[in-house]
């Protein structure tokens, strides 16, 4: 078996000579492959890392950084001892959040923005803990070439994965933004997100990098055995392009819905103070009427203010666009229960009036409501303060009967959750209608992130998607990802489509929950197991 390592250094006595070769003995001492970098190497790595890893996101949406990114925030933590791996991860995970939701801070300033990303930057720095000890533990189990090519990076992927699965889950469920995947709506890898989900095209990615790092470094000691550049090289080709070569999930249709979803471009931010009626009457005039073969009109989240069915104006104004375009609306309200529980509401209009509805299951902490308030109105009394109302999450199936289809509904939050997700494909979804209100974000690229998010959520799902936002970005997307219709942001319009619906059922829907789990699990199992337990009791011992 050969010793992997760098260039080996001939030292002492432990070096002889036969047949011209120089080679170590078994007590020369080797560098390890994956020996960690000086600190003045690696903190510049790490910055550079999450700064490239932002840049993969919109905007400028440069999905290609993400790989760099990832070989720098790898390169960072590799071999690194635990408390400096997570000072390293720390940092490069602060790097990537404060730019990448620089947008929470928009309207109430740096606090909410900062505590957001400086807490989500513990997530890197406990991942980077688990990989450099990963680098540490399961790249020494053995020395084979193939082990620490392919097998180590395997559970580096799986760790990571397991880490954008737990920041995404907890707590109060989690902040799903960010992930690997979610880089890479517009990559070569896209397709993939209908076989193996979200998650899973993170486990790519991160594998495809991390075999790459180790096609580079891995090195083993007989002259006989070394890895040449053109084969490394060739190497890293094959697998990238056995991956690409993956056909994308056929993705059947039957028939189309003609939608007519309308971006009313009213005042419909928390601190945009309108006047009760405004969002609606922009929403109404927005609405174009007369258009032939309308099966369904949409309108974005909380778009009819408040419940028809207790204020007779909007209910009046509701049947007017039924009236008018002749077909049913599906839109958004604040509805309260008799016991005064609120709720962020869709719900199906037609012309017999409110026919079903659905209540957000992933209402915003710290945005739609406050969690722990007696806790966090202590910290931040002035802030908490503005947030004067709680949404409580539903409980009703996010799929509802509408103009003869069955439509899969994500008001905004929603459409970040892998769970909801798949209850719209299990219940029967032809197409999602992911309703959303960008109002407080305007300016920003808050609503192009979502977007993405959407796009993955139509491949992953193998369904056509209509994100209709209050101000944008709006945009038809079918099951393949690609845009097939759009209007401009921060415009009063609409967009009538030709919407194909969706038959099939795709891998991801079906099994990438346990695969996630799988992979996260296995990796954090195998980084346990190849952990030097006996060794340290050992040295305990002898001490």
């Amino acid at each position: 078996m050969a010793v992997l390592g760098s260039a080996v250094r001939p030292q002492g006595g432990g070096v002889r000579q036969r047949s011209g070769d120089v080679r170590p003995s078994s007590s020369a001492p080797v560098r390890d492959a994956f020996a960690a970098l000086p600190l003045r190497t690696a903190l510049p790595l790490a910055v550079i890392g999450g700064l490239l890893f932002a840049l993969s996101f919109p905007s400028p949406g440069w999905w290609f950084l993400a790989y760099p990114a990832m070989a720098c925030m790898l390169l960072a933590a590799m071999g690194q001892r635990a408390r400096r791996a997570a000072w390293l991860g720390y940092v490069a995970g602060a790097a990537f959040w404060l730019p990448a939701i620089s947008w929470a801070g928009r309207y109430l300033g740096p606090v909410p923005w900062l505590a957001l990303a400086l807490f989500e930057a513990a997530y890197f720095a406990l991942g980077a803990v688990a990989i450099a000890l990963a680098y540490r533990w399961v790249g020494r189990v053995s020395r084979s070439v193939a082990w620490r090519v392919w097998v180590l990076p395997a559970v580096v992927a799986g760790l990571w994965t397991g880490r954008e699965w737990f920041s995404g889950s907890w707590p109060y469920e989690g902040f799903a933004w960010g992930r690997v995947g979610l880089s890479q709506s517009q990559g070569p890898f896209t397709h993939l997100a209908a076989y193996v989900g979200v998650l899973g095209v993170t486990f790519v990615v991160v594998y495809c990098v991390a075999v790459a790092l180790s096609l580079v470094l891995v090195v083993p000691e007989d002259p006989g055995a070394v890895l040449r550049a053109p084969i490394r090289v060739a190497t890293a080709g094959l697998l990238v392009a056995a991956v690409l070569a993956v056909p994308a999930w056929p993705t059947p249709t039957d028939g189309t819905i003609r939608i007519e979803a309308v971006q009313g471009n009213g005042p419909a931010g928390y601190f945009d103070g309108a006047q009760p009626g405004e969002v609606l009457n922009a929403q109404v005039a927005a609405t174009e009427v007369g258009a032939k073969g309308v099966d369904l009109v949409v309108w974005p989240e909380a778009s009819a203010e408040y419940d028809p069915r207790v204020q007779p104006v909007i209910a009046d104004a509701l049947d007017t666009v039924v009236e008018s375009v002749g077909a049913p609306i599906v839109a958004g309200a604040i509805t309260q229960t008799a016991s005064g529980v609120l709720h962020n509401t869709s719900f199906v209009w037609t012309a017999d009036g409110w026919q079903s509805s659905y209540d957000k299951k992933r209402p915003v902490p710290f945005g739609e409501y406050v969690p722990d308030r007696w806790f966090f109105s202590k910290l931040a009394p002035s802030l908490i303060g503005l947030l004067q109302r709680d949404y409580t999450p539903g409980t009703k199936p996010n799929v509802l009967d509408v103009a003869g289809i069955k439509a899969g509904i994500a008001i905004c939050f929603d459409i970040v959750d892998d769970g909801l997700t798949t209850d719209m494909a299990r219940g029967g979804a032809q197409v999602i209608l992911a309703q959303t209100n960008n109002a407080d974000f305007d300016g920003t690229d808050e609503n192009l992130q979502q977007l993405e998010i959407a796009r993955l959520r139509a491949v992953e799902t193998g369904r056509s998607l209509v994100n209709i936002s209050t101000v944008g970005a709006s945009q038809v997307i079918d099951p393949t990802g690609r845009t097939i219709d759009r209007v401009p942001a921060y415009t009063a319009t609409s967009m009538i489509t030709d919407v194909p619906l969706g038959t099939g059922t795709t891998p991801a829907t079906v099994a990438s929950g346990s695969v996630t789990l799988v992979v996260a699990l296995g990796s954090l199992l195998a980084l346990l197991a190849c952990a030097p337990w006996g060794r340290r009791r050992s040295t305990a011992a002898r001490g």
